[in-house]
């Protein structure tokens, strides 16, 4: 079943990556811009097609694509180069790919929503309160949390994950009650140990409401926006210190995690199903990390575009394609080094 769940995991990275880049390819043929080539995977091809002027290939290491675009990073004479189209042509195919992410992230949440919450939903309604506990003077049944320490609580789960991140426990609420918005100041929610199992509880339980298409659509908008929260979260705290490299994973990594989500889920069925909602978290965070402000990423292709636009126009002269791509191709060495670091870690936690 490992097998199974790896050659899964694979076939739904290749979606991934294929959404990402048809994402940059369609946009660029709709804005007549011309592609040489449409790459799934990379290295070497296995298989590859011509088909008109762009190249369509399958490559053999598993590992990304790209959608190579003429005169995307040197100058070209070509009317139909990537440097010779307006300026929001470019914006918009820079940005397609990481919107294909999204969209194949939010697709693939709504299969899963629609799947595991057949009959009832969620949601961030408090139901019941333990007796005893000292917030129960301030929270109401009936309650809805809106924030949580500023930080907005999309879904229920939320709250317990930003009550967790306020070490001392005081923390500042906003619930809607009654349909007015309330604040709560210096509420003391702490973790107790409640179970017979030895979790960790905080003594509140949430309604959950009868499921139909609008509150399932509902429900997969909020905890897209949850996951993609996340990513920005995950990094402040790997800059912080807050979380440890240690816990940053590669492809190899995250075969390895989905193949024994598979394995340890209950059916086959199940295995997929937590899959499925793996990659929809994955989707979303390639498309949040996609538009980060870095050289060799989208972000860092959009913020290199918008610059070169406003000094092309102050200096009244094209700026040379070919120093965005000096700074992208050294860019794109440190990030391969840094995923053949975190692979070469995977794979020692292999073995």
């Amino acid at each position: 079943m490992t097998v199974f769940y790896i050659l899964v995991a694979i076939l739904f990275f290749g979606i991934l990556i294929l959404a990402h880049e048809f994402g940059h390819f369609i946009t660029a043929k709709l804005s007549g811009v011309q592609v040489n080539e449409f790459a799934l995977f990379m290295g070497p091809a296995i298989w590859k097609k011509q088909k008109g002027e762009t190249l369509y290939s399958l490559r053999c290491i598993p590992i990304g694509g790209y959608c190579a675009m003429e005169g995307e990073d040197e100058g070209s004479d070509n009317p139909r180069a990537f440097g010779n189209a307006k300026v929001w042509k470019r914006l918009i195919i820079l940005v397609a790919g990481a919107t294909m992410n999204f969209i194949v992230g939010f697709l693939m949440m709504l299969i899963f929503v629609s799947i595991y919450f057949q009959n009832i939903v969620p949601t961030a309604v408090i139901n019941d309160i333990q007796e005893g506990r000292p917030f129960a003077q301030q929270l109401q049944v009936g309650d809805e949390f809106y924030s949580i320490n500023g930080r907005r609580v999309f879904v229920s789960g939320d709250v317990g994950l930003l009550l967790d991140r306020q070490a001392d426990g005081i923390h500042d609420l906003v619930v809607i009650r009654n349909g007015e918005k309330v604040e709560l100041e210096n509420v003391t929610m702490k973790r107790e140990l409640v179970a017979e199992d030895g979790s960790l509880l905080y003594g509140l339980s949430f309604l959950y409401e009868e499921a139909n298409f609008g509150n399932r659509l509902e429900y997969t908008w909020n905890e897209s926006l949850n996951v993609g929260r996340l990513v920005w979260m995950s990094l402040s705290d790997l800059v912080t210190g807050r979380e440890s490299v240690e816990n940053v994973s590669g492809i190899v990594g995250v075969v390895d995690i989905v193949a024994d989500v598979g394995v340890q889920s209950k059916t086959v069925g199940i295995g997929l199903l937590n899959v499925l909602y793996f990659f929809a978290m994955i989707s979303i965070n390639l498309g949040v990390m996609n538009l980060l402000p870095i050289p060799a990423l989208d972000g860092g292709r959009v913020v290199c575009l918008l610059v070169t636009s406003a000094a092309e126009k102050l200096l009244g002269r094209k700026i040379d394609p070919k120093y965005e791509g000096y700074l992208n191709g050294f860019f794109m060495i440190l990030l391969i080094g840094l995923m053949l670091l975190v692979t070469f870690k995977d794979v020692w936690n292999l073995f």
